[in-house]
Parts: C-alpha cells; sequence; structure tokens
C-alpha cells in the first residue's frame, strides 16, 4: 500500500476538524446538561419540561448524526458494527466509481468539444502570441530547451544516428537509377541547356582570351622542319576555324554539337536507370567519394556545425535567427486572431485531436485515478478524506443537534396541546 502523504494545507485542516468536532460534542454535552437539570426540576417547575423534551430532541439528534458521520470512516466507538468504516472497506469500489464518474461524465467526446467549442483557445492564444512580451517569452523558452536539450544530447551519439541515417538513406541506396531517373526529366524539359549554353560561352571567352596558347599549342605539335613562318599560319588559321566552330556552336540551338550532347545526356540517363555495367560504375564512384572515414567526418562536422550555429544564435538575443522566430511568433498570433478561417482551422483541429485522445485513451485515464485510489492505505485514505470534507460533517452533526432540538420540542407542544 501507498501511504498518503499530509500538506501543509492539511495540517490546517486538521486543526479545523479539531475544533468542530469539539463545538460539535460540546453541544451534545451541554444538551446532556441542560436535560439532566430539567428532569429533575420538570415536577416543580412544569415548563421545564419543553426544556427537557427540547434537549432530550437534541441529544437525540446529535447521537445519530454522529453515528453517521462516524460510520464513514471509522467503527463507532470501535465496535465493528455491520455497515459502518465505509470509507476504508469500500475503498477501491470507490475508486473505481469516481473514475467511472469521470469517464462517464467528464471524458465525454461531447464534453470535451463543447468546452473546446465555446473556449476559443486559437483566438486567446493568438492574442497571447501577438504581444511582443509574449513572443520574447516563447523565444527565451525555447532557447532554454534548446540549450538543456544539447546539454543532455551525447555527441557520439547524435553523430551515429546521423550516420546510420546517412547510410540507411543516402548511401546504401543505388544511386544510379534515382539520379538516372531525376536526369532523365531534366533532360527530357530542357533544363540542361542553360549550362551547355554557359560552357559554350565560357569555351569562346577562353579561345578569344588564349590566342597565343593556341598557335604555340600548334607550333609544338609540328613536325622540326616546318618553318616558323608556316607554323604561325597554321596556328592562326586552327585559332580562327577554333573560334568560328565554337561561335557557331553559341549561335545555333540546333548545332549538331548541342544535338550530339543531348542525346549522350539522354543515353547516360537511360543506361544510369537499366544498363548493369554503368548501374555498378556509378555505385563505384559513389563508394570512392563517401567511404567510411568520409562519411564519418562528414557526419561529425554536420553535427558539430548545426550545433554550435543553434547554440551561437540562441545564445545572441540580437542574432538573425531569435529576431526572425520573434517575427514569425508575433505574427503568427496576429493571424490568429485576425483571421477567422486560420483560427476556426486550429480550433477544429484542436476539437478533433481532444476527440480521438478521449476516445482512445479516456478508459486509461480514468483508470489511473481507480488504480491510485487502490494503492492507497485504507486508513490514510479515510484519514484524508475526512480531513477535506471531515468539517462540513460537523455541521451536519451541529444541526442535526439543532433540528433534533426543535423537532423534540415540537413534538412534544403538539402532543401536550391535543393530550393534555
Amino acid at each position: 500500500m501507498v501511504s498518503v502523504q499530509l500538506s501543509g494545507a492539511d495540517v490546517e485542516r486538521a486543526a479545523a476538524l479539531r475544533r468542530m468536532k469539539t463545538l460539535a460534542t460540546g453541544l451534545l454535552g451541554v444538551l446532556a446538561v441542560v436535560f439532566v437539570a430539567a428532569f429533575a426540576l420538570q415536577d416543580s417547575y412544569p415548563w421545564l419540561q419543553y426544556v427537557r423534551a427540547a434537549a432530550e430532541g437534541g441529544m437525540v439528534g446529535a447521537l445519530a448524526d454522529w453515528f453517521a458521520v462516524t460510520a464513514l470512516f471509522k467503527h463507532p466507538m470501535g465496535v465493528p458494527i455491520p455497515h459502518t468504516a465505509i470509507i476504508p472497506r469500500k475503498k477501491d469500489q470507490i475508486g473505481e466509481s469516481l473514475g467511472q464518474f469521470v469517464e462517464e461524465n467528464f471524458l465525454s467526446e461531447d464534453v470535451v468539444v463543447a468546452k473546446l467549442d465555446s473556449a476559443r483557445i486559437a483566438q486567446k492564444a493568438g492574442a497571447w502570441l501577438a504581444k511582443p512580451a509574449s513572443a520574447e517569452r516563447v523565444a527565451t523558452e525555447g532557447a532554454a530547451l534548446i540549450r538543456g536539450l544539447f546539454a543532455v544530447l551525447d555527441d557520439d551519439a547524435v553523430q551515429g544516428v546521423i550516420e546510420s541515417m546517412a547510410r540507411k538513406h543516402l548511401l546504401d541506396p543505388p544511386w544510379g537509377p534515382p539520379v538516372g531517373g531525376i536526369a532523365e526529366r531534366i533532360f527530357a524539359e530542357g533544363h540542361h541547356h542553360r549550362l551547355v549554353d554557359l560552357l559554350v560561352d565560357r569555351a569562346a571567352d577562353w579561345v578569344d582570351a588564349n590566342y597565343a596558347v593556341v598557335t604555340r599549342v600548334v607550333a609544338q605539335r609540328s613536325p622540326t622542319w616546318v618553318p616558323r613562318l608556316v607554323d604561325g599560319v597554321v596556328g592562326d588559321r586552327v585559332h580562327a576555324e577554333f573560334s568560328k566552330f565554337i561561335r557557331a556552336v553559341q549561335n545555333d540551338p540546333r548545332h549538331d554539337v548541342r544535338l550530339a550532347i543531348d542525346k549522350y545526356l539522354r543515353d547516360l540517363a537511360q543506361d544510369l536507370q537499366h544498363r548493369p555495367e554503368t548501374i555498378a560504375k556509378a555505385e563505384e564512384i559513389k563508394e570512392q567519394l563517401l567511404d567510411d572515414p568520409r562519411v564519418r567526418d562528414l557526419t561529425a562536422r554536420t553535427w558539430v556545425t548545426i550545433k554550435q550555429a543553434l547554440l551561437d544564435a540562441v545564445n545572441d538575443p540580437a542574432s538573425d535567427l531569435t529576431t526572425n522566430f520573434k517575427a514569425i511568433i508575433r505574427d503568427f498570433g496576429s493571424r490568429l486572431t485576425h483571421d477567422a478561417e486560420l483560427s476556426g482551422r486550429m480550433n477544429r483541429w484542436l476539437a478533433d485531436g481532444a476527440s480521438y485522445f478521449v476516445r482512445t485513451y479516456r478508459r486509461e485515464i480514468a483508470g489511473v485515478i481507480s488504480e491510485t485510489v487502490g494503492r492507497w492505505d485504507a486508513e490514510e485514505t479515510s484519514r484524508k478524506i475526512e480531513l477535506q470534507v471531515g468539517k462540513d460533517l460537523q455541521f451536519i452533526r451541529i444541526n442535526g443537534t439543532v433540528v433534533g432540538s426543535l423537532a423534540g420540542l415540537l413534538i412534544f407542544t403538539l402532543a401536550t396541546a391535543v393530550f393534555g
């Protein structure tokens, strides 16, 4: 059994309960004294019969209510009378009934959805988020959360997770078919033409700027017996033809070279998808570029970079990340406040989420109540409940004493008037 700990408030309730018990018991004692005195002197003073009747009725009411109140929490005077000490004996059933009551009356989809609809949570949250102080607080709490998260995360473990994810989603799958499929769509839609244009333009610029290089290469490749004058003429001719050729490719979108490049690229895209030799070659290139040491180094540098960048940003209130984050929070809050469609959609999402949560887990939530009560010690549970409601129950004893006195007086008065 789990002991039920008493809080400071429970200590105050215990003192108040003792005072009320003393008051109720003292009132019973006063009526007993009054009854004895009136009973002894009623022959000499007949009017004391009315006092005796009132005191007698008050004592009966006080004793009856004392028995009823006491029977809830313990056996009256320690005597195991049947149907007493109800709370200690029925603790588990009370816990189950309380859990069932909460489940049926509070964890109902209709109740939860109706409450959320009337609460207008999205609008209230938006009005709060739109305030600069609220955005500042969200940013501060978010920064503290990020710092705390980085403090507890193990760098090696995180790098291991990043590496495993990179291997699973990036390295283990073959690159050839997906790259070929993407390339096929790019080439079919002509998106590569700008790159080809750039390369041709750069080639034309190079040829224009490197006349001396072209002529020198021609001279170096010609036989030694050819006169230098002839080398110069040939070099000049080669440069001119080369420049003319590049200009033709540059100015004609349907040039044979462009068409040949297009065909080569389309064939390459098809080979990457369907030709085993090309796929194997792509895998070989991938393994050469991303072997184990490089992957580990890449994941380590990636994590360190991300971590340091985030820490620097959250530690600097004037950083772009923090400033933009605050602006986004305020903008989102303003939209929630003024955009009826957005706030309505958010409220519907909250209602649907709460409805699903209640529908799926209502029994488990209510079960927490019955399970918790079931683990409590019976006597301590009875004491805990008595501290919560015992003071009011003592008022019942006092009320019973007063009502009993009035009832006794009324009955005696009526009987005297009727029978003399």
